[in-house]
């Protein structure tokens, strides 16, 4: 999609995922809970038969006038992810899909994360003769330094944490190679493109806001995981590690795009990634771009 202005957004996807049980992602939710929703009748998102879900895996890239930058990196190929068995040793065409849109990994000038889980970082590394080295060798990786900062304490203190493959195969390979850059949270990357901090699912979380002078778009991450949580804020992701913090900040972001025509482009939403929110008699809900 192109806004108005300078910026296009294009979509990557990695995989698809569908017939997920809902209590997968949301804490304490069953199948029926989601088919007594408004979206659990939109065939895009949710299984109207069954109230399973469906979830994308996909890379956003920003063309801006000051290079290409890609936000999200999803899971990988090769990746050793035995908890998650639909994550693990994988071989995804993701590289051949991002050709198919006219890129190869030396055209990506910057990439963000926003922030360090394993199906966020995964591209930017690939197995290289034994050796995971960086996918997109002449980019800056930009991550946000709380974030950044959490996760190196984090496995300083804990060297066994469940979260340590991404970490010793997704995130020190790109840190060794010198291709980090530690940014705030509230950075403004280029002209039109910030940073603005929504922890909770992780503490250094970010969301990535576009404001091209006439279109704005939010590139959200997993604040919103799923579209169901629009209309459904207080429902929260099993993978938040706080999660009364996330959903103060889900409930932040909705208030802060509702009514406005704002582009929200979830890192999980299946189908239609860009929505817009609105506001309605019982809170809010989306409609398409």
């Amino acid at each position: 999609m192109r806004l108005a202005g300078p910026f296009e957004i294009l979509r990557v996807l990695e995989f698809e995922w569908s017939a997920r049980e809902p209590d997968f992602l949301l804490t304490g939710i069953s199948a029926s809970d989601i088919l007594g929703t408004r979206t659990g009748r939109d065939a895009r998102f949710v299984d109207p038969r069954s109230g399973l879900l469906t979830m994308s895996f996909h890379s956003l890239v920003v063309r801006t006038p000051q290079g290409v930058l890609l936000v999200d990196t999803c899971v990988g190929n090769h990746k050793d992810r035995p908890m998650i068995p639909e994550w693990h040793q994988q071989q995804w065409p993701y590289l051949a899909r991002l050709e198919q849109a006219g890129l190869t990994p030396a055209d990506i000038d910057f990439v963000c994360c926003t922030h360090l889980h394993g199906d966020h970082v995964g591209w930017n590394t690939q197995l290289d003769n034994g050796r995971w080295v960086p996918t997109f060798p002449n980019a800056r990786y930009l991550f946000a330094a709380p974030e950044l900062e959490y996760w190196q304490a984090h496995h300083a203190a804990d060297p066994e944490s469940i979260y340590r493959r991404p970490w010793e195969d997704s995130v020190l390979p790109v840190l060794e190679a010198g291709l980090v850059q530690s940014v705030a949270d509230d950075a403004e990357l280029f002209p039109g493109i910030c940073l603005r901090a929504a922890p909770g699912h992780t503490p250094g979380n970010v969301v990535i806001e576009l404001d091209d002078g006439q279109t704005r778009a939010v590139l959200s991450g997993d604040v919103v995981h799923h579209p169901v949580q629009i209309e459904r804020p207080d429902w929260c992701s099993n993978f938040d590690l706080d999660q009364p913090l996330a959903r103060t900040s889900r409930e932040a972001l909705l208030a802060r795009v509702a009514d406005t025509g704002t582009l929200l482009l979830g890192a999980h939403f299946a189908g239609p990634a860009a929505l817009r929110v609105q506001s309605t008699a019982q809170g809010f809900f989306y409609a398409d771009a």
